[in-house]
């Protein structure tokens, strides 16, 4: 029994040795590998002959010897994917493209990942095998990497048509939506955008594209795509991706903190002007050193032809009548002024009316609350409350079509 536990300790003994030995020989192996020569990689393969990597990264430096090496890499790991990719490359490049589409289709059934599957996409996209590139794009597609715009610009020099491309290689997955929406963007390509944004919100989330989406909702309103900057607008609501009013305009007691999007209010930072939204409704403090002109808080609304008129609560503390201080509505594209305020100026809270028409069909139209310095008067300093805001409809004109 003795001689058997000693024969055991001597087994371990030896084991470990080994282990320590093979260790400390990775550890110079490794050690020459990253000082990335072809001196030092071949160092490194002396003390590792084995490690398909050594072979693929020499292979790279060495050019005469290339070939030979990645088959060595392959012989030593027939699952060694990359080896197998630089092969069929090379292959490609001779003019061998039986072998070439053989080394990529034997990476692909190794690595099912996206790099196999976008590396045979642009292997059949050379070669104008145009059924089989959309087969390897779609499936590339389907597992993205973290960019893929590369696949999107190859499938754009196919056919620079977004909606063919989208109903082709999308498959619901929400990284690749997200990217391709990214993509679209920098074509402005918005409108075959918003459809790809309805999937994305279908099967995204809003910690993740609702930034996107919102700026894409803005792009449509930038370019006067009324119908679909506001069914998306609807349609993020829907999903409550946001919250948002049926009321227009939107967050009229400025209750909430505004969305980054022109259809909730947009505050811009002015020196010498405070404006603090809140429960208590928007409060701006003019310090007297701000801008002779400059505007406060603005929203864009859509409305459809018709009469109506535009409703605020306010106060103000220590602003004279007529010194510039009022609410106007213009066309947002056009720039034809609809209507103004009177100046704002009441020491008590009161309700002001000012009525307008749009004409024409849908129209965006721009709300600002703006100052403009009066001819002969100096700058306001003071504050002003606006507890809430309201557009109504004249009773000829039903505004809930707009909700």
């Amino acid at each position: 029994m003795r001689a058997i536990r000693g024969s055991a300790r001597v087994a371990v003994a030896l084991t470990c040795a080994l282990a320590i030995q093979w260790s400390c020989l990775r550890i110079r192996a490794d050690r020459f590998f990253r000082e990335d020569t072809p001196q030092s990689i071949r160092r490194a393969i002396e003390l590792i002959p084995d490690d398909p990597q050594y072979y693929i990264r020499l292979s790279q430096l060495d050019d005469i010897h290339s070939v030979a090496l990645l088959e060595r890499a392959l012989r030593h790991a027939p699952f060694q994917a990359s080896a197998a990719i630089e092969l069929g490359l090379r292959a490609e490049s001779t003019g061998d493209y039986s072998r070439s589409e053989k080394l990529l289709l034997q990476a692909f059934e190794v690595d099912r990942t996206y790099v196999p599957r976008w590396t045979l996409a642009n292997f059949y996209f050379r070669r104008k095998n145009l059924p089989a590139f959309w087969n390897w794009a779609r499936r590339a597609a389907e597992m993205p990497a973290d960019d893929i715009g590369a696949l999107f610009e190859l499938c754009w020099r196919v056919t620079p048509d977004g909606e063919s491309i989208a109903r082709v290689i999308l498959t619901g997955d929400p990284s690749a939506l997200r990217q391709y929406l990214v993509f679209l963007l920098a074509k402005n390509e918005t409108r075959i955008a918003a459809g790809v944004a309805r999937q994305l919100i279908e099967r995204g989330g809003p910690r993740l594209d609702r930034t996107l989406l919102l700026s894409l909702v803005d792009r449509l309103i930038a370019q006067n795509e009324r119908a679909l900057a506001y069914a998306l607008w609807r349609f993020l609501d829907d999903r409550r991706w946001i919250v948002a009013d049926r009321s227009l305009p939107n967050n009229p007691n400025f209750a909430r903190p505004p969305l980054p999007v022109a259809f909730d209010w947009r505050f811009p930072s002015v020196d010498g002007l405070h404006s603090s939204p809140g429960p208590s409704g928007l409060e701006v403090e003019f310090s007297g050193k701000q801008p002779e002109r400059c505007l406060i808080a603005e929203q864009t609304v859509l409305l459809p032809a018709g009469q109506y008129t535009f409703v605020s609560r306010y106060r103000t503390v220590g602003i004279s009548p007529e010194t510039g201080l009022g609410w106007r509505l213009s066309g947002l594209h056009s720039g034809l002024a609809l209507s103004k305020s009177l100046d704002l100026s009441s020491e008590k809270f009161t309700e002001q009316e000012t009525r307008f028409s749009v004409e024409g069909g849908d129209v965006m139209v721009s709300l600002q609350l703006e100052y403009r310095r009066a001819i002969g008067t100096t700058r306001i300093s003071g504050i002003l409350v606006v507890t809430s805001t309201a557009i109504r409809a004249d009773p000829a004109h039903d505004l809930s079509k707009m909700r």
